[in-house]
């Protein structure tokens, strides 16, 4: 019908009210037969978008990911290098549709300082679409990991996110470091509650102790989101969470808040602490599982009033009142002081305690093994 139409005088440049083309719109929709014949019959390629609204017909080809309609485009002179107003080229199109073989044609005819011109790389594409073939394709022709998105276009995103590893763990997905975006890779893994995702990145040494700019507290952030579930906790506290941090309370034993005022006192309001946190009326149920689970990574504690007054009420009261009165067992001060002197940051890579000359069995109680649920589970 197409051929039909062109022996019949039609123009096979001809645009409509969206400056599509006969030609763009057959590459977009991968009608190999009928891009062949509009080329054959004079159909052009433009190299360059008439209007800022419009693509090449190379991006648009990039949307099928049809190889053979690529392969044709770039022997009938269509450019790989040229942008859409987005800054957006048709390999970064493949890369977020994960369209596998359309990525191996365009990656030799695109040039990389094109690539960088547009702030995005075609990894942040690829995670962007949740497509990991593609992703390990860029990876193996040796696109950075680490490239951050270029200011420009991280003010189009309300997150301000910068990695390309923020992208796949936003898609539940996960060498790329975990700890460059405002809001923390770890973050979002662990508001989806994904265990896998979080071992992952804990495992690539994400930061348990960063600190949320949206949420400001006095103790690391990311324990608000592991407060309901011990296994994420756990995750946490063995990865060498600032546990200290959270029992420090400017009050102490004094009042907390003036008589009758409800909510969080001002002088924490900028800077919130634990104590305020878990004693809230929708936590203060689980505040005594939580401390007593805390116990187990410091030495003797000071609870200030207003935990105590909710611990209290609690069946776990009793035996956190044992733990506290009594001297803590040498083996147990032994494994603080050791993971002390190790610090956060090595406590966080598994594979430098992988590396220590020591037994398993004290490289387990070193990390807290003995209380890695998440691992249990998977025994």
């Amino acid at each position: 019908f197409v051929y039909l139409l062109l022996q019949s005088g039609a123009d096979p440049n001809v645009v409509d009210i969206c400056e599509h083309t006969p030609l763009g719109l057959a590459a977009q929709a991968g009608h190999f037969n009928v891009v062949e014949i509009l080329l054959q019959k004079g159909a052009s390629v433009w190299s360059k978008p008439q209007s800022p609204g419009s693509a090449s017909v190379l991006f648009d080809a990039a949307a099928s990911g049809n190889p053979d309609i690529i392969s044709l485009l770039l022997e009938y002179g269509a450019d790989p290098n040229v942008p859409t107003h987005t800054g957006h080229l048709p390999i970064h199109r493949a890369s977020y549709l994960g369209h596998l073989l359309a990525l191996e044609q365009l990656i030799p005819v695109t040039k990389k300082e094109v690539i960088k011109e547009s702030g995005m790389s075609l990894l942040h594409s690829a995670a962007a679409g949740g497509h990991s073939q593609c992703l390990d394709l860029l990876l193996s022709s040796g696109f950075d990991p680490n490239l951050m998105l270029h200011p420009r276009v991280r003010r189009n995103y309300e997150d301000e996110c910068r990695s390309a590893l923020f992208f796949a763990v936003s898609n539940n997905d996960a060498g790329a470091m975990p700890n460059q975006d405002p809001v923390n890779c770890l973050q979002v893994a662990m508001r989806l509650g994904n265990y896998e995702l979080i071992n992952t990145l804990l495992r690539y040494s994400a930061n348990v102790n960063y600190y949320s700019r949206v949420n400001t507290t006095h103790f690391p952030s990311a324990l608000q989101y592991a407060l309901k579930d011990e296994v994420m906790l756990r995750m946490l506290l063995n990865n060498g969470y600032d546990v200290q941090r959270c029992f420090d309370c400017p009050y102490g034993q004094a009042s907390h808040m003036l008589m009758d005022y409800e909510g969080w006192s001002a002088a924490v309001i900028k800077d919130v602490v634990f104590c305020e946190v878990i004693t809230v009326y929708w936590l203060k149920h689980i505040s005594a599982q939580v401390v007593r689970i805390m116990l187990d990574y410091v030495d003797h504690v000071t609870l200030c009033s207003k935990l105590k007054s909710v611990l209290t009420e609690q069946k776990q009261w009793p035996e956190i009142c044992k733990i506290q009165e009594n001297a803590r067992s040498l083996k147990h001060l032994c494994r603080l002081k050791i993971r002390d002197c190790l610090g956060r940051s090595c406590l966080r890579a598994p594979v430098f305690i992988s590396f220590l000359p020591l037994p398993a069995s004290l490289k387990d109680y070193i990390h807290v093994r003995i209380c890695d649920l998440y691992n249990e589970g998977l025994c």
